[in-house]
């Protein structure tokens, strides 16, 4: 047994041992989960920086969009079987899914939104990171997915999405809405 397989199990192995864990790991892979905070922190952001927001937030969902359909074209080329179609005593809490299982799509996006913002606003990262951590956790305590599914997500959607707000940064329409401020003048001691 490789590692992957034997980190799976482990985790997934937690399925049943708190009611409100396995609801709470189950309810991180549906959208709407996800819809109040994302709406909340779309207002704010339109709220804030309303010409940023109307510039990034299409890019945003279009990269998201992007990461979806690069998934799912990954998933075709690997082919590799979910470990609830390989592996006995899976506990599926979400069911087999439909589709292959590397990347993990939910890994992928959710790194790409993370990184995305990351780059733009880098305070974001202390929020961000710790959810997208989480929500991969749960695409493998649910049954769905390798670690290494999740790992290759992040590592794809983390690339997709730092690549398309550096993109963003040296458009100058946005970098008029986002100045980079200058830093400080270094001081010098005289003695």
């Amino acid at each position: 047994m490789n590692w992957d397989i034997a980190l799976f199990q482990a985790i997934n192995g937690l399925v049943g041992r708190s009611e409100w864990w396995d609801w709470l790991m189950f309810q991180l892979g549906h959208p709407k989960f996800l819809l109040m905070p994302g709406l909340l922190a779309i207002g704010y952001w339109a709220w804030v920086q309303k010409v940023e927001a109307a510039i990034g937030g299409p890019v945003l969902y279009a990269t998201l969009g992007t990461g979806d359909f690069l998934g799912a074209q990954i998933k075709h080329l690997v082919e590799r079987a979910r470990p609830c179609r390989e592996l006995s005593g899976v506990h599926e809490l979400a069911g087999c899914g439909g589709t292959f299982s590397f990347p993990s799509n939910h890994a992928l996006n959710t790194a790409a939104a993370a990184a995305f913002l990351q780059v733009l606003y880098p305070a974001t990262g202390w929020i961000s990171w710790p959810l997208v951590v989480v929500i991969g956790f749960s695409r493998v305590y649910v049954g769905g997915h390798y670690v290494t599914d999740v790992l290759g997500g992040w590592a794809i959607g983390g690339l997709l999405g730092a690549g398309a707000a550096l993109l963003l940064l040296r458009w100058p329409k946005f970098r008029a809405a986002h100045p980079v401020k200058p830093a400080p003048p270094a001081q010098t001691v005289t003695a």
